[in-house]
């Protein structure tokens, strides 16, 4: 009778337990009147153009965003079912004819179309192809703008078209379900259902990545079409994916596209805030060399001559803490929140600066793919050694002065600071890339003028840390570098 009992009571707390649990769960949204609505304004994009040999889609778009990266995974997959796009073929210069297929979608009335600009470059010809319409139109490519991947079309002669809105990517949160409609593979109006995996991904693709990365299924083709919210808003643009992995695509957050597809709309070039400094992240090591009490900010490692950040007395060394009031966590981001700022504009910038918070304002310039492009400078020769080989065992490494031949031939106009000559296999400074060759101008802030300075700074202020900010100069960049002393341990 007590078994009976006790089984029946377990039963129905069971009951009442899985009863409250399928009450809590969430549904499935109901997305039908969703897809009616927003599914008619995205269109299918065909482009044709004529490449030359060997130079097809994939070189084109390496040349932008490097090898390597998700979007290789994205034209081996295009490439697979389409077939290749460019490789080979034509004769004696003259080239071939190359399509593609893309997505986007309908911004206004009046036949303004957003895409992805890796869709539309150099096409010689554009098409939209809208649901259930058999005839494609031709259409316009209003502007383009290669460093955010993105791109406007018009269809001339056209009003009362459906159209969606932006939306507010900023208030996107992980977890909240998003809807891809697009054309992968060719499928007109393909709807794929998931949630925001993760937020401001850094991928490759381009200077000013900050993904929205969604499991909702993207593929070749989805390209340019919209990621919407529940409440019908484009909160993003897909742009990317990897092949390797299920359910990983990315897009270009809504509050990004919106300043870039606003100024390519009025005709004008997309313009960005220049600072004109190159920066880069910081680690524990290099926050415990500053006296930092975090890694957040982006290190200046330095200031070019005669740009914005110069004329406001940003230095080298300077950590950037924030733009405008606005928190900067990384280089990424602040690479972003300048470029963010009109050329002309005024910023206050908060720096530390020897463990001090420093406020700057900036007048920004005019960031130009002319400024960031550089030459490198190749070795002229050896040099005889210009003083004795000084040992720095604690760090893994020889230096020695530099002489003015090889000073010369990394363009420094004057010899200053000492020459890495040699670095020890699996030494602390090897681990933190250092290399024979590199040039240190300072160590913690101080300069190098000499192998004996450069021992006696770490000998005493090194050791004193336990870690070692190195300056230094790398054919015609200068970057810093962190090395911990192996006997401060």
């Amino acid at each position: 009778m007590a078994r009976r009992l006790l089984a029946t009571t377990i039963a129905t707390l069971s009951l009442i337990a899985w009863t409250a649990m399928a009450q809590a769960r969430v549904p499935l949204p109901d997305i039908t009147e969703l897809v009616d609505k927003d599914g008619p304004a995205v269109v299918n994009i065909s482009t044709t153009k004529t490449v030359k040999a060997q130079e097809g889609m994939r070189e084109l778009f390496q040349r932008r965003g490097g090898q390597g990266g998700p979007m290789d995974d994205f034209f081996e997959q295009f490439e697979k079912h389409f077939g290749p796009q460019g490789r080979g073929g034509g004769q004696g210069g003259k080239g071939q004819k190359q399509r593609s297929m893309g997505s986007g979608f309908v911004i206004s009335a009046d036949g303004y179309i957003v895409t992805n600009n890796h869709v539309v470059d150099g096409a010689d010809e554009v098409k939209v192809q809208f649901k259930n319409n058999e005839k494609p139109l031709p259409a316009k490519i209003i502007g383009r703008d290669a460093e955010t991947d993105l791109a406007l079309l018009k269809i001339e002669g056209k009003s009362g078209l459906p159209y969606l809105e932006f939306g507010d990517s900023g208030k996107l949160k992980v977890g909240e379900w998003v809807l891809a409609i697009g054309n992968p593979f060719g499928l007109e109006n393909t709807v794929t259902l998931g949630i925001v995996s993760a937020k401001g991904r850094i991928i490759g693709a381009g200077p000013f990545d900050n993904f929205i990365q969604t499991d909702a299924s993207i593929n070749p083709g989805n390209s340019g079409g919209p990621l919407i919210d529940l409440d019908g808003k484009v909160i993003g643009i897909n742009t990317a994916i990897v092949a390797s992995g299920q359910g990983i695509g990315f897009a270009i957050p809504s509050n990004m596209a919106k300043d870039v597809i606003s100024q390519l709309r009025d005709g004008k070039k997309v313009q960005r805030g220049w600072l004109g400094v190159s920066i880069q992240d910081i680690d524990e090591n290099t926050a415990k060399a500053l006296g930092l009490d975090s890694t957040k900010g982006a290190l200046i490692s330095s200031v070019m001559e005669g740009q914005p950040a110069a004329k406001a007395g940003i230095k080298t060394g300077d950590v950037i803490t924030s733009v405008g009031g606005q928190k900067v966590d990384n280089a990424n981001d602040l690479l972003r929140r300048v470029a963010a700022i009109r050329p002309g504009e005024s910023a206050e910038f908060v720096v530390m600066r020897k463990g001090s918070p420093v406020t700057v304002s900036v007048t920004l310039g005019e960031r130009d793919a002319k400024k960031l492009a550089q030459s490198g400078r190749g070795q002229e020769g050896e040099d005889d050694a210009a003083g004795e080989d000084a040992s720095a065992s604690a760090l893994g490494l020889s230096v020695r002065a530099l002489a003015p031949k090889e000073a010369k031939a990394i363009g420094m106009d004057k010899a200053q600071g000492v020459l890495i000559t040699e670095v020890a296999d699996g030494s602390e400074a090897e681990q933190a890339d250092v290399r024979p060759g590199d040039v240190i101008l300072e160590v913690n802030q101080r300069p190098a003028t000499s192998p004996e300075e450069f021992k006696k700074i770490v000998g005493e202020d090194g050791k004193k840390k336990g870690v070692v900010m190195l300056l230094i100069k790398r054919q015609n960049q200068t970057v810093f570098r962190t090395v911990p002393l192996a006997d401060a341990k």
